[in-house]
């Protein structure tokens, strides 16, 4: 089910210090140290009044609204004096140190000051320090924006890169993006065509937010008397208005939908509300989607590129539409097997419950939950108890240390913008070299940004005269805080959600570029997620899964096997048929954005029984009038969630899965994955680990296998 609303894009030694405590390494009973260990922090933390700064940290903390607003100023002069240094420099005088070292260095320099800026706005406790960080955000956003269309620097570092001074692959790969951005902007264009350029792209802007406006602002609901909600909970329905003949009033939103779409009894009720949720702003939107697709062909015609497609896509691991079609077509394909089989089993349960009724998408939802709840001893609510958040964090520090050769560390009294935020060193387990730092945000408040993530605060470029920065990084969860004494406990996603946040962590420590364009999490976008999505495979292994839990009451008792198992089959439970919906709209979002003169409606209708195994799309919906992903954020890229996810499955069955924690095969992992970053091809730096090239295969047979 496609959710409403826009997520934003995308803005990532061997003696213990005085002052910090080595954190334990190990699960169950280990976590008794563990307790011992965090008991000494909080007596240290309250001992020194004095907070304790990092050494090699430039990302500031604590600043106040108008220290961030006269630092955004600082930043910006700064910038604006070295682009213009850099363009006054005559094109016959060109060279690496004069041109290409000021831009690099001076990226390298004020991605912390510019991260100190705007990540308040993210977690400050004070409103007015996050509205100072939002306004600092949106000038140094804009200032960023007019330095990719200084004409007059683009022709200095033309020039420079024309004349064929020899330099390192990465110095090579910097130049290239610098010449590519600025010809994104239009730079290498007719002052005309670059002036349509920037008018089409603000029309582009504003096209896609009415398409989110308009799903927010949707008020729409259906009403139903009590008898036709059967199977919903007593909590679900006290939640729900009620109308003035007590009829019950279900919104289209999706905290709503999926409760009826999964539990409802009655098939009338699910297919009412699946055809209202699918039909959501109907016209108005497939009239605004049809514009701004239109808009982006133009958009990207006039930079040279066939379609909108091939221009988002040039940036990316995929490279061409035609190739993103090859892989959605042929995952999709070498799957409809198993997911005919899976479709035949939910037919037969509800032939059993419903009788003859004809089998429609509407049913997918509630009789994949029915088949789960018959097939799997899982209470996802009780299995919260094997799952305290220090003993979870003690087993992700374990396997990242056995993996990666990562020493954790934890700095007592570090200064941080509130005292629910724990600070880490982390040390190379092998030469005790410092790594980075990073902070550890995890409990819910108000103000704070509501999703889990991981933000980039410094990177660990060595740009800087060749002076290597230490890389810090933030991640932010949104966890109940202890309450009454009794640890935190996890709920199963969670569990997972931290730990592949954890896998950026990691991947931002571990990054060893040398510009900091290319180093932290700025790498391909179809690739950023692969790591992450690896270290995921750790919540559904026995062996690993037993690292991270521990019930609560008695830690030393790890999770039971039979639920490791079910945990497991639970995973690729009806696996097929949900990628194939995926696919679907996969497909959907690379056609309209790879063709001209598309009929959207009639491509949804044509697709889905092609996709979805002969199962007609729901007739009265327009899935295009209520598919935010293709109009903001993931537009020709819908796509890439699979392909992280294809991609990840190959690396962890071919090199971890028969030893979860081979040092060996995890350091080659970090030394050849994570350590190029952006620097280097993508698909090169996962042929170089895996020996050849990536591939689908891996992904599929264990799909097929899993689901047996």
């Amino acid at each position: 089910m496609e959710s409403e609303g826009n997520s934003e894009k995308t803005l990532r030694r061997s003696k213990t210090k005085k002052g910090s405590n080595t954190i334990p390494l190990a699960g169950g009973a280990a976590l008794l140290t563990l307790a011992v260990s965090l008991a000494i922090t909080a007596i240290n933390s309250r001992r020194n009044s004095k907070r304790k700064d990092l050494p090699g940290r430039n990302f500031r903390v604590n600043l106040s609204a108008g220290e961030i607003l006269k630092l955004a100023d600082r930043i910006i002069a700064k910038s604006k004096e070295v682009h213009d240094a850099v363009a006054s420099i005559p094109l016959d005088k060109v060279t690496y140190k004069n041109v290409i070292s000021p831009l690099a260095e001076l990226e390298a320099q004020q991605f912390p000051l510019v991260q100190s800026c705007v990540v308040p706005k993210l977690v400050s406790t004070s409103d007015k320090v996050r509205k100072a960080s939002a306004e600092a955000e949106k000038k140094i956003d804009a200032h960023i924006s007019s330095c990719s269309k200084r004409e007059d620097v683009y022709r200095v570092v033309k020039a420079f890169a024309a004349k064929g001074e020899w330099m390192g692959p990465e110095a090579r790969h910097y130049v290239n993006c610098l010449m590519r951005d600025f010809e994104r902007n239009g730079l290498n264009l007719t002052t005309t065509k670059r002036e349509e350029i920037q008018r089409l792209r603000a029309q582009i802007d504003e096209i896609s937010f009415q398409y989110i406006q308009n799903l927010n602002d949707d008020s729409s609901s259906v009403l139903f008397h009590e008898n036709e909600l059967a199977g919903l909970p007593a909590e679900f329905l006290k939640t729900l208005e009620k109308a003035e003949n007590e009829m019950f009033k279900v919104t289209l939103k999706s905290h709503h939908v999926l409760p009826v779409l999964e539990l409802c009894k009655i098939g009338k009720t699910r297919r009412l509300v699946a055809m209202a949720y699918g039909n959501r702003c109907g016209k108005v939107n497939i009239s605004v989607l049809e514009d701004l697709v239109q808009a982006r062909h133009k958009f990207a015609r006039l930079l040279g590129y066939s379609n909108y497609a091939e221009y988002a896509l040039s940036l990316r691991m995929a490279m061409a539409p035609s190739k993103v079609l090859e892989f959605l077509e042929d995952i999709s394909s070498s799957l409809s097997d198993l997911a005919n089989k899976e479709l035949t089993m939910l037919k037969q349960l509800k032939k059993q419950e419903e009788g003859e009724l004809p089998f429609g998408v509407e049913d997918l939802l509630y009789y994949v939950k029915k088949v789960e709840q018959q097939e799997f001893d899982l209470d996802l609510g009780a299995l919260k108890q094997y799952f305290p958040v220090n003993l979870v964090l003690s087993g992700i520090f374990k396997i990242s240390q056995d993996l990666f050769g990562l020493r954790f560390e934890e700095i007592a009294d570090a200064e941080a913008w509130h005292s629910d935020v724990r600070v880490f060193s982390v040390f190379d387990l092998s030469s005790g070299e410092l790594l980075g730092y990073f902070y550890l945000d995890m409990y819910t408040r108000e103000g704070k940004y509501g999703q889990t993530c991981v933000v980039a605060l410094q990177n660990g470029s060595a740009a800087l005269n060749g002076a290597r920065q230490v890389p810090m990084a933030l991640l932010i969860s949104q966890l109940q805080k202890d309450i009454g004494g009794i640890s935190s406990l996890l709920r199963f996603s969670e569990v997972v959600s931290l730990l592949h946040e954890f896998g950026h962590v990691v991947q931002h420590l571990c990054n060893r570029a040398s510009f900091a364009r290319f180093s932290g999490l700025r790498v391909d976008p179809d690739f950023v997620e692969i790591p992450a999505k690896v270290l995921e495979n750790w919540c559904y292994e026995s062996f690993s899964l037993k690292l991270i839990s521990g019930f609560h009451e008695d830690i030393t008792k790890p999770i039971k096997d039979e639920i490791c198992k079910s945990l497991k089959r639970w995973r690729y439970s009806f696996s097929a048929l949900k990628l194939k919906q995926e696919v679907l709209y996969c497909l959907f979002d690379q056609i309209i954005h790879s063709a001209e003169s598309v009929d959207i409606v009639e491509l949804f209708k044509d697709l889905h029984p092609k996709v979805m195994l002969g199962l007609p799309m729901l007739g009265g919906t327009n899935p295009a009038s209520c598919f935010p992903r293709c109009a903001i954020g993931y537009e020709a890229a819908c796509y890439s969630r699979i392909w992280s996810e294809v991609f990840a499955a190959d690396i962890f069955i071919s090199k971890f899965r028969d030893n979860l924690l081979d040092h060996h095969v995890g350091m080659q992992f970090r030394t050849k994955v994570l350590a190029p970053g952006g620097a280097k091809d993508p698909v090169e730096i996962l042929s170089d680990f895996l020996g050849r090239e990536p591939s689908i295969q891996t992904f599929i047979d264990n799909k097929i296998e899993c689901s047996l």
